[in-house]
């Protein structure tokens, strides 16, 4: 297996738009650098040496594992350029969460959301993303999680808890249809209310997207991207899509909850998916561990807010990100040659 210059192109492009470094001559001097033969391609043993010098973790080599090596030759190809646009999403950064009904320093894990104020407030000044998006939790007054709501609607048989037993953090089964398990939170974050304002000291992006979610009564949404259900999904895929994003980092409010809702959903959206964990702050301790691992376990990766400057100017590369983009250009490549055959071309 070889790899032509174009195709070496490409792995550099994020890096070199970054540094101003984007005529075509430095990118063949550096493929020039790799190619110890000169026959105008990379074998795998000078891919290999190309690799290892482009992954970096805090300005020194980078590790990356044989499975991620060989998946990453396997995957990369030369119709589709690695370019990375980033967007910070803010996740409900709201008064309800942080001092109102749903305070976190009344769940489980005791937390004080107002932590993640200043953390996101220095990530924005010195940071440069090409889009910042604020996201809402945005209720109608008679939404089925409310607990204040539970006599609303009819419960199924399966329910082990009845709706006059009922009580804050209760697993129920709403008739429906469609039957739905609905965990009970306090009323939180309506439409319009004071509880749904961001809280006053986060900074708010000049140009930033704002998008809303738990709109639809009759349905739960954590993600920012999708409900609950996948009944309706939000604004949010296509805002990014307009602006050419492929890296979404995560932060905000709570992070076993509507930030790993909304990190999982980002993923299955084909974006490679960075959660800041010192910007977020969670309901439960043991539930906080477990989406983390299972968010790792399907390729989302954990930083601190000191490291994402460095990772969104590309100085820090992780082998990762790199599997994921590669992971990207093969399914994107496979999604566009399916629709070419079904157009009876080929």
């Amino acid at each position: 297996m070889t790899y032509s210059a174009s195709a070496v192109m490409q792995v550099f492009v994020d890096i070199l738009r970054k540094h101003s470094f984007t005529s075509l001559s430095y990118v063949e001097k550096i493929f020039t650098l790799f190619d110890k033969d000169c026959d105008g391609y990379l074998d795998k043993s000078e891919f290999n040496s190309l690799l290892i010098n482009v992954i970096a973790h805090n300005g020194k080599p980078g590790k990356i594992l044989p499975s991620e090596e060989q998946e990453i030759f396997s995957l990369l190809d030369d119709d589709k350029i690695f370019n990375p646009v980033s967007a910070l999403l803010v996740i409900d950064v709201q008064n309800d969460f942080i001092d109102g009904t749903l305070s976190l320093k009344n769940c489980p894990s005791n937390h004080d959301g107002s932590e993640v104020v200043p953390v996101i407030n220095n990530i924005l000044e010195n940071t440069s993303f090409d889009v910042v998006v604020y996201t809402f939790d945005w209720h109608p007054p008679n939404h089925l999680s409310f607990v204040e709501n539970v006599n609303l609607r009819s419960l199924d048989s399966s329910s082990q808890v009845s709706a006059e037993k009922a009580q804050v953090l209760d697993k129920i089964v709403y008739a429906g249809p469609p039957k739905q398990e609905q965990i009970l939170w306090p009323k939180h974050c309506v439409q319009n209310s004071w509880g749904s304002e961001l809280h006053k000291d986060l900074k708010v992006i000049e140009g930033a997207v704002f998008s809303y979610k738990g709109t639809n009564p009759e349905v739960d949404s954590y993600s920012a991207f999708w409900d609950n259900g996948k009944l309706g999904q939000t604004d949010l895929a296509l805002e990014l899509a307009k602006r050419k994003i492929t890296d979404v980092y995560c932060c905000g409010l709570a992070s076993d909850v509507c930030v790993a809702a909304t990190a999982a959903h980002s993923m299955e959206h084909g974006f490679r998916t960075t959660v800041i964990e010192d910007a977020c702050r969670g309901v439960s301790e043991d539930d906080i561990i477990l989406t983390k691992k299972r968010l790792e376990d399907n390729g989302a990766i954990y930083v601190t807010s000191d490291e994402v400057n460095d990772l969104v100017r590309s100085v820090d590369r992780r082998s990762a990100l790199a599997l994921r983009a590669a992971r990207n250009v093969s399914e994107g490549i496979k999604m566009a040659r399916a629709l070419l055959k079904i157009d009876g071309k080929d």
